[in-house]
């Protein structure tokens, strides 16, 4: 609201706070409608409904989220709903849940979600749909995941990846920085004492961390809503952010142990390889199309942490990189995701829906890509080397890049 507000803002002020008090909420947050096509351990994989046939020309599409964020990152609520947008575009959606993670799961590895968790959830979609090929669309870790199952699994009926907000790098994380030298002293002995004995991360933990990568927002969130208490919308938004964070989980205590040592200290995804269960995978292997997205403000997976996926990527046919606004959540399931975020997947899925990944000898871009790449980041004021992305001089680099729109929108996240 404005210093001195209008009469229809006190209007829509006073309604706001009349229905907050009499209702307890104001956002909608039931969950799409979904049908169960199959579990297993740490894995349940729902069919999204939708309110007309499906296209038959669209692939279906699978969202894979990360480890200790609850999935509903992805159904945030009505309005709102990465889901609900999908299943709007009449393409097949589904959603793969891993559930509450207990301390009896604190033997679980990284291995699991990428060996079995995401793949049996592929196969499974793929039968749903009639033996289709496969999308795929992970947020953060889940972006991760994704492209680790992907990779040495060439026969897996996935059709493209998406990753949203996945850092691989991080010492483009400012976050941790001042960590750094803590962990070097005490060669991550300290650490790896309290997660071994907690088995894992505890959820509580997990929300209190969320919170402070954005902690100036949490500390200006009372000023921001009483500026705000005319816009229904923006109130929705804060309502459902808030039982998106207290849903937060915990993370499995060998799952976080390899986090900690290979993703944080060896920063291994760095160097585009992971070494595990007594084999490397190399993200280089990946060979589908590849959509990358950035948050402009995400605190937790910078552009430069995320951009760094673009330049390991060596022989996929396409890598697409976005940056759009938004925070962690807020470049997935933001207000202004509507506008950006979603239709930059949108626009991908479709373009691959149709037309077979073509294949290309390693180091050598694809017929007419560098030209045409090169001329979208000139007509877009972008470059290789513009701050954009965070990224670094490469002419030979063929994924294609756009700076955020401009946005005065508040973004949640």
């Amino acid at each position: 609201m404005r210093l001195i507000p209008s009469p229809g803002s006190l209007r829509a002020a006073g309604a706001n706070v009349n229905r907050r008090v009499r209702s307890g909420h104001l956002a909608d947050l039931r969950p799409w409608p979904r049908t169960l096509i199959d579990e297993g351990p740490q894995r349940a994989v729902y069919r999204m409904e939708a309110d007309e046939d499906v296209d038959p020309g669209a692939l279906p599409v699978l969202l894979v989220p990360p480890l200790a964020a609850p999935a509903t990152a992805f159904d945030l609520r009505r309005g709102c709903s990465m889901v609900e947008h999908l299943s709007g575009t009449r393409r097949p959606t589904y959603l793969v849940d891993y559930g509450a993670i207990t301390f009896a799961d604190r033997n679980l590895g990284i291995e699991h979600w990428v060996d079995e968790v995401v793949p049996r959830a592929i196969e499974a979609v793929s039968a749903d749909a009639g033996g289709r090929r496969v999308h795929l669309a992970g947020w953060c870790l889940g972006g991760i995941f994704s492209l680790l199952t992907a990779a040495p699994r060439p026969g897996l009926a996935v059709q493209s990846i998406t990753a949203i907000a996945s850092p691989f790098d991080v010492t483009a994380v400012p976050l941790l920085a001042p960590l750094r030298p803590l962990v070097n002293l005490t060669d991550g002995r300290v650490l790896t004492a309290v997660y071994r004995v907690l088995g894992g991360a505890p959820a509580p933990l997990v929300r209190t961390a969320f919170q402070l990568s954005s902690v100036d927002r949490y500390l200006t969130r009372p000023l921001a809503i009483a500026r705000h208490l005319d816009d229904r919308d923006f109130l929705e938004q804060i309502e459902a952010v808030d039982a998106f964070t207290a849903g937060m989980l915990a993370y499995p205590g060998r799952t976080f142990g390899q986090l900690y040592h290979r993703f944080f200290r060896a920063n291994d995804l760095r160097d585009g390889h992971l070494d595990l269960g007594g084999r490397r995978l190399e993200l280089a292997d990946v060979r589908v199309p590849v959509l990358v997205v950035a948050g402009a403000g995400d605190t937790i997976a910078p552009q430069r942490a995320v951009h760094r996926l673009t330049e390991l990527l060596v022989h996929s046919p396409e890598v697409v990189y976005e940056v759009a606004p938004g925070g962690h959540l807020g470049v997935l399931a933001g207000r202004g995701a509507r506008r950006t975020t979603w239709r930059h997947l949108d626009t991908f899925l479709a373009s691959h829906d149709r037309v077979p990944a073509r294949r290309r000898r390693a180091g050598k871009p694809a017929a007419g890509s560098l030209n045409s790449e090169r001329a979208s980041a000139l007509k877009e004021g972008t470059t290789n080397d513009g701050a954009a992305g965070g990224g670094h001089p490469d002419p030979g680099r063929r994924a294609r890049r756009r700076a955020p729109r401009a946005d005065g929108a508040v973004e949640l996240g």
